[in-house]
């Protein structure tokens, strides 16, 4: 969110945050809203927006990058996206700062 934030050209009096954490930015005034996108309108919009920048950018990861799953679970951890980690390792894509496997064995079935 603070890469984001940097590209602003106007600072913003107050930063509604979808979610229960952000980590304090310039100190500009921010309140952490659990749920927001069902009560406010501009996150709501924002949510969407979101969604389908994420959809569209996974989809051309895809094909950049075949092999995780992206044109179809959109970089949600599914089987086939761990198995791709597992088989071709991870990309500039990747987020490093969530947990690309399972720290526990997963239990499989002949």
């Amino acid at each position: 969110m603070h890469k984001a934030l940097d590209q602003l050209t106007i600072r913003p009096e107050l930063l509604l945050i979808d979610g229960n954490r952000f980590k304090p930015y310039q100190e500009i005034k921010f309140e952490c809203i659990i749920k927001g996108d069902a009560n406010y309108l501009s996150i709501a919009a924002a949510s969407v927006l979101a969604k389908i920048y994420r959809d569209e950018l996974m989809e051309q990861l895809g094909i950049k990058y075949p092999g995780y799953g992206w044109h179809t679970n959109v970089g949600y951890p599914t089987f086939e996206h761990r198995d791709g980690i597992r088989n071709l390792g991870i990309t500039p894509y990747h987020r490093k700062s969530f947990a690309l496997l399972p720290s526990q064995l997963e239990l499989f079935e002949d």
